[in-house]
């Protein structure tokens, strides 16, 4: 198994993990979040005077998050078109879903080349943001000397 991958245009990990870890031909990507890899600010949070979140904007969450898997799949020498399954995890399933989606349908227009999707509600992720990816790719052409 190889060392960790650590993406310098990614946010940092908020704990003791890698961004990416290549096995054999697959890339398995930690959970990634939308913070700004520059100022660690999460896009889209609104805060009040004593910094509670009061509210975010789930679509700048959605590209933000997106911007931040392909800043680790490129430190990883692959491809957007590359990741072959997302497990999506949104804090709002209800409130959420529906933009998370046509967000989605954005960057994959075409439903038979876009990657396999799960997309689950949860009650909270470890730091202020509505929306966490953990994605499996597959491992880029230097990588595997393919395309």
């Amino acid at each position: 198994m190889s060392n960790g991958i650590h993406a310098g245009a990614a946010p940092r990990p908020v704990g003791r993990y890698p961004h990416a870890r290549r096995v054999g031909d697959l890339l398995f990507l930690s959970g990634i979040g939308p913070r700004d890899a520059a100022t660690n600010a999460v896009p889209g949070n609104v805060h009040d005077a004593d910094g509670r979140l009061l509210g975010y904007d789930i679509e700048l969450q959605c590209r933000s998050v997106f911007a931040n898997v392909k800043a680790v799949l490129e430190a990883c020498d692959a491809r957007w078109e590359d990741l072959v399954d997302v497990t999506v995890y949104l804090t709002d399933m209800a409130r959420d879903f529906a933009a998370y989606n046509a967000v989605w349908a954005e960057y994959f227009p075409d439903p038979d080349t876009a990657p396999c999707r799960t997309t689950l509600g949860i009650d909270a992720l470890p730091t202020p943001i509505a929306i966490e990816l953990k994605c499996v790719a597959r491992a880029g052409a230097q990588a595997t000397g393919e395309r």
